[in-house]
């Protein structure tokens, strides 16, 4: 994968570096906060190599890209100067309130995930090695690996401070001593002795409420962002020859006695109340929520609302030392994922789609299912409806044997271990029983119900490149949008449209700047730099035609536009006029690429054998 390309793709496809206000990553999505999300290119997005999938959801346009996000993320932060944890500028946010606390929930928790894991893991290593009777708990070395695995989770306060304040736009290390006031060797000796002996913890005269803050979750949220208004209004009375003292003074003082008698008790209280819900909905009926959740969890991480679930999940453990609904149900759903990609993997005997298919089915099995579930789940619904019927009856068969989950991690095979725990392998065995009744109902369904898309293979393998599959119909003849010489997408001077990454197409060099529609259909959009153009035709074909190579630089200088987003076009509808000789004095190509960006959903697209070619003259057809 050439990272420097896709990452120019993504960028120009998103409406440019000027339309991102902010940018960060998780395991296998960039995340952008975008200023208009009208600007990008979707379906071209969805078409580029690279890309697995897209998602506009829960305040956050999101690019699926798999495990090689982090590389991808990085060459976007070289080629642009945008922030990758805030807003660029104080623009008013007009989201709905569901989507602003979606992402601010993503935006807090997707940072601290790495250390979660990292923990979560080694103390299920620790507890397989207890088990074996490899260790003892008496040993010390036990002890030591034991404290390595609690650090995550004691101080993690402190690690939701960090996050919580980028999120909230509030001073990091201000927030992370908020954190420590509330660990603090000291605060705890009080409450501890409190406890024993009973009696009261006052400040001023203010009572604070006895309780310990070691791996709590939502105190740490509240008092952040209640510092995010309080350290404002410090620096506006705070006189501007000591503010350098007096701000921090201020802030920390009130935020620090308001987080230990209010905010502290009150989110104390809050992750109480969720863990007695969730017992006494265990009590009840220990299988609903696990086989909801096996069930729906695909719809959730399409929509972005499955990081409202990880907090539930980690505040269980938390207060009650094990989660028995959330990971357990998404164990289910994950290696669901997975099993209906392997699924189609099996079936298919499109090569592009095995490899795609069998790639992301196995990283889904080992927790990470946005591949999958974007890649081939999604594209082909009947593989996601397989995953969540599997994904479904292993999480009710998880409820009803109350699988616990003592240490967190991404859900999936690598993370059983996190199962082990009250010292029985029971939990293990029931969820690696659950996890195997998913694969295995998931497998069976995706491989049944998947079909390849219809073609005539021994009619493609007599001509490569001219043969109309049998009992197929043209569905449009495509006529060029400008004068000029017809030559491969291959020979295009930039290597995300030659090897194919944005879609299949052709290109023209144009002789005259007067570009016109080639189809009978809708502008889909005009870009803001007036170079590229995304069209649909009535039959629901969807194309690129970008003028030019690198003309994004020009700034829209060439280019006078006649038509605009959402108008009606015929063959023929003047599109734009273009200034061939300015691009040119630029130092720049005029060739012009056009991308069929929904190519995957038509059986073939057949080049005409044409060299030269007038606007309105057909080039190509296409097949369904």
């Amino acid at each position: 994968m050439n990272y420097k390309d896709l990452a120019q793709t993504i960028i120009e496809n998103i409406g440019g570096e000027e339309n991102i206000a902010s940018l960060t990553h998780c395991a296998t999505r960039l995340r952008f906060n975008l200023k208009d999300d009208s600007k990008t290119n979707e379906s071209l997005l969805k078409n580029t190599a690279g890309v697995a999938g897209v998602v506009n959801k829960g305040g956050q346009y999101q690019i699926i890209i798999g495990s090689d996000v982090g590389s991808v993320y990085k060459e976007v932060l070289a080629q642009t100067s945008i922030a990758t944890d805030s807003p660029k500028n104080d623009e008013p946010d007009n989201r709905g309130m569901v989507a602003k606390v979606i992402d601010t929930i993503t935006g807090i928790f997707t940072p601290i995930l790495p250390a979660i894991t990292a923990s979560g893991m080694l103390k299920a290593v620790l507890s397989l090695l207890v088990v074996l009777n490899w260790l003892t708990p008496e040993s010390q070395s036990y002890q030591i690996l034991n404290f390595m695995a609690d650090s995550a989770f004691y101080f993690l306060p402190i690690l939701l401070a960090a996050s919580a304040a980028v999120k909230f736009k509030a001073n990091m290390y201000l927030s992370m001593m908020v954190g420590g006031i509330l660990l603090h060797p000291n605060f705890i000796g009080m409450v501890e002795a409190v406890k024993e002996s009973g009696g009261a913890i006052r400040l001023f005269n203010l009572p604070i409420t006895a309780v310990s803050y070691s791996s709590s979750v939502i105190p740490i949220i509240l008092a952040v962002w209640f510092l995010s208004y309080v350290e404002p209004l410090a620096d506006k009375v705070s006189p501007k020859a000591v503010k350098f003292f007096t701000k921090p003074l201020i802030t920390i003082f009130i935020v620090g006695i308001v987080t230990l008698v209010v905010l502290g008790p009150l989110g104390y209280f809050i992750s109480e109340l969720i863990s007695s819900g969730i017992k006494a909905l265990e009590t009840f009926s220990p299988w609903i929520v696990p086989l909801l959740i096996g069930a729906f969890t695909p719809l959730f991480v399409a929509t972005g609302t499955h990081y409202g679930l990880v907090p539930i999940g980690i505040n269980n453990r938390m207060t009650s030392g094990y989660d028995s609904v959330i990971y357990p149900g998404m164990l289910a759903s994950n290696v669901s994922q997975g099993a209906a990609a392997i699924g189609v993997g099996l079936k298919s005997k499109d090569s592009t789609i095995k490899q795609l298919a069998f790639s992301s089915g196995l990283t889904a099995l080992f927790g990470i299912t946005e591949p999958a579930l974007y890649g081939v789940n999604l594209r082909f619904k009947t593989p996601l409806y397989a995953a969540m019927i599997g994904g479904g009856f292993g999480g009710l068969y998880a409820g009803i044997m109350r699988v616990k989950n003592f240490s967190g991690g991404s859900p999936g095979l690598l993370t059983l271990p996190s199962y082990i725990g009250d010292d029985t392998l029971y939990h293990l065995i029931h969820a690696a029983i659950g996890a195997a009744i998913s694969i295995v109902i998931t497998f069976i369904i995706s491989y049944i119900l998947y079909k390849d898309h219809t073609t005539d293979e021994t009619n493609e393998k007599n001509s490569p490149t001219t043969t109309i599959a049998k009992d197929t119909d043209t569905i449009l003849e495509f006529s060029a949008p400008v004068n000029g010489q017809v030559i491969p997408l291959a020979q295009v001077n930039d290597q995300a449209f030659a090897s194919g990454a944005m879609g299949e197409g052709i290109a023209i060099v144009p002789s005259n700047g007067a570009f016109v529609s080639p189809i009978n259909g809708t502008v889909e959009m005009v870009f803001e730099t007036k170079h590229a153009f995304g069209l649909r035709s009535k039959e629901g074909v969807e194309l690129l035609i970008h003028i030019g190579l690198d003309t994004v630089k020009l700034d829209g200088a060439p280019f006078e536009t006649l038509v605009k987003t959402g108008d009606t076009i015929q063959v023929g509808t003047p599109l734009v006029n273009v200034d061939l000789e300015q691009i040119k004095a630029a130092g720049l190509e005029t060739t012009t690429p056009i991308i069929f960006t929904n190519h995957t959903e038509f059986a073939r697209i057949e080049q005409l054998n044409k060299q030269q070619v007038t606007a309105g003259e057909t080039v190509l057809n296409i097949y369904k």
